[in-house]
């Protein structure tokens, strides 16, 4: 059973942070990135696909690079009516920075009005534009989370839009980033499809190694989740209380108290109140292992 407090949660901690922290540092050099040409598949059919190679042009930039540009200065300066008005030019000019810094900005009201059916169409149009042949790597962090955002709209579906709950997509936007790219929150998603029985035969054997391919890349959620199955014996998965222990420690670790990471700090006191010295000790040296080999 998934913990109540992460129910109806979207896996957007330490991974995505990372990936906002990368795209950020992308978009400021973006003077040598450009959109990768060629035939796109269509992975989502809702998508209104952006034909916009050439747009036309407009007097305040030189070309879609140059408004990207202009787009991150006025966000970072908060000036966001300028802000969207060159990523909209840069989106249409085929820029997929621009697009996936406009469905961050619409998907979380930041600057703009919260609406998720524009956050899922910018969010689309990278998806759609994706050619693995010809993908410029330097792009691969924004990418791979419109792929997740993607899964994670198609899971829950959008009210009130044409973009219905499908999980049986969102499986498959989820296990695209999760192989193709590695993505943790993609691999997290997964596991909790597989943990809930969410469109896919619940099967925890199933969803354990994802969790351990997110853990093991510091997602905080995905360490919480492995440490309580690991320590408890969830689903008939055997029982290893220290390795358990320690997961949840680094999950605790990584979180306060706030209501969001409630159900984190539960599980963790849970599981410190029934462990043993024997549990703790173990878990204490299995916890300087693991550090220490991340040091490396």
């Amino acid at each position: 059973m998934v913990p109540r407090g992460l129910k109806n949660s979207v896996a957007t901690s330490s991974s995505t942070a990372a990936c906002v922290r990368v795209a950020l540092v992308m978009l400021a050099g973006v003077s040598g990135i450009g959109l990768a040409a060629g035939s796109a598949q269509a992975f989502d059919p809702a998508a209104t696909r952006s034909q916009s190679a050439a747009v036309a042009p407009d007097p305040l930039f030189k070309d879609p690079r140059a408004a990207l540009r202009k787009g991150i200065e006025g966000y970072q300066a908060g000036n966001f009516a300028a802000s969207v008005s060159a990523l909209k030019y840069a989106a249409d000019g085929g820029q997929p920075l621009a697009r996936w810094k406009l469905g961050q900005m619409y998907a979380s009201g930041d600057g703009v009005p919260h609406d998720d059916y524009k956050a899922f169409q910018y969010f689309s149009q990278i998806v759609n534009a994706f050619d693995q042949d010809i993908a410029d790597p330097r792009e691969t962090p924004v990418v791979s989370s419109a792929f997740v955002s993607i899964g994670v709209y198609r899971l829950n579906g959008i009210p009130n839009s044409a973009v219905k709950r499908d999980p049986q997509r969102a499986l498959e936007m989820f296990h695209y980033a999760a192989t193709n790219f590695g993505d943790a929150n993609a691999q997290f998603n997964l596991a909790r499809m597989y943990l809930d029985g969410n469109g896919v035969p619940r099967n925890a054997r199933q969803a354990v190694p994802w969790l351990n391919y997110a853990a093991d890349k510091n997602h905080t959620e995905a360490q919480a989740l492995l440490g309580d199955i690991l320590f408890s014996g969830f689903a008939g998965m055997p029982v290893r209380r220290a390795l358990g222990l320690m997961y949840l420690t680094l999950a605790r670790e990584a979180v306060s108290e706030d209501a969001k990471h409630r159900w984190i700090v539960e599980l963790y006191e849970r599981a410190v109140g029934s462990a043993t010295d024997k549990d703790k000790q173990m878990a204490h040296v299995q916890l300087g292992q693991h550090l220490n080999r991340r040091a490396r």
